[in-house]
C-alpha cells in the first residue's frame, strides 16, 4: 500500500513536507522522551495526501494523531486541526510505538475536519488550498495525543522537502523498515546528553 501511495502522488505538482516530532516542540513544551517522524505528501491537483508516520517511546498510549494548520486561519484561533478527527482513520492507537501509512482523498469532506472546512468555505476546495498554503507558510503540525498528554505528547511542524530528498516510491519501504532504528539511536543520543 505503501508504494503504491506514494506512486499515486508521483506528480510534478506533488510536494513532500517532512518533521522530527518531540515533546519540546509541544505548546506548551513538555519531557516526554517520545520522539517521531513523518513525511506528509500533497497534491491538490490530484487530491491525495498521504501521511507516513513512525513514532516510538511515548510515554503514554496513543489516543489520537492528526495535522494542526494555519494560524491565521477565520474562526480557527491557533492552528485547528485540518485533517479527519478526532484522529486519522486506522492511526495505531492505544501503542506507545507505531507506525502508519495511509493515503486521503481530499476531495471528500470525510478527509477534513468540519471546522476547518467551514472556515475555508465550506467546501473541499476552499479547504485543500488553506491546507496547501498552510504548508508552504510552515504553519502545519503533526501531533501525537496520549493519554499522558491529552493535549499532544510529541509534535513537529512540517517543513518542504528539498527535491533531491525525496526518495523514490521503492525507497519507501527501505524508510518504513529503518525509520524506527533511527528513531531509537536519536532518542538514546538525546539521553546521552
Amino acid at each position: 500500500m505503501l508504494c503504491a501511495a506514494t506512486a499515486a502522488v508521483g506528480t510534478a505538482s506533488a510536494a513532500t513536507y517532512t518533521t522530527i516530532l518531540t515533546g519540546p516542540k509541544e505548546a506548551p513544551p513538555n519531557t516526554s522522551t517520545g520522539i517521531g517522524a513523518a513525511a506528509v505528501q500533497f497534491d491538490a491537483g490530484t487530491h491525495v495526501l498521504v501521511v507516513n508516520a513512525a513514532f516510538s517511546a511515548l510515554l503514554g498510549d496513543s489516543t489520537a494523531a492528526h495535522i494542526h494548520c494555519c494560524t491565521d486561519a477565520p474562526g480557527l484561533g491557533t492552528a485547528g486541526v485540518a485533517t479527519e478527527t478526532p484522529t486519522f482513520g486506522d492511526f495505531p492507537l492505544g501503542v506507545q510505538t507505531g507506525a502508519y501509512s495511509h493515503s486521503f482523498n481530499t476531495s471528500l469532506a470525510a478527509s477534513w475536519n468540519p471546522a476547518f472546512l467551514s472556515a475555508n468555505g465550506g467546501t473541499t476546495a476552499g479547504a485543500e488550498a488553506a491546507f496547501l498554503a498552510g504548508l508552504n507558510a510552515g504553519q502545519a503540525y503533526l501531533n501525537i495525543h496520549s493519554t499522558s498528554y491529552p493535549a499532544g505528547e510529541i509534535r513537529g511542524f512540517l517543513a518542504l522537502a528539498p527535491i533531491s530528498a525525496v526518495p523514490e516510491p521503492g525507497s519507501f519501504a527501505m524508510l518504513g523498515i529503518g525509520l524506527p532504528a533511527m528513531l531509537m539511536l536519536a532518542r538514546r543520543r538525546r539521553n546521552k546528553t
